[in-house]
């Protein structure tokens, strides 16, 4: 995957809306003109739910 800053990441997620569904921010962030590569890693995460931006930091950065 291309390296994703935080900021890219806050930028693909503006406006989000927690808890949100997996696929309502992979919507989101190719609203937001997000990178594939980070709109991948969404698709792609084990949970369906995100309770904050902590647990999207966890997928997006994989710490978790």
């Amino acid at each position: 995957m291309a390296d994703v800053s935080p900021i890219d990441l806050q930028k693909a997620l503006k406006g989000a809306q927690y808890p949100a569904s997996r696929a309502d921010l992979v919507s989101l962030a190719r609203d937001n003109g997000a990178d594939d590569s980070l709109v991948q890693k969404l698709s792609g995460a084990s949970t369906d739910r995100f309770d904050g931006p902590d647990d999207v930091q966890k997928v997006a950065f994989g710490n978790g």
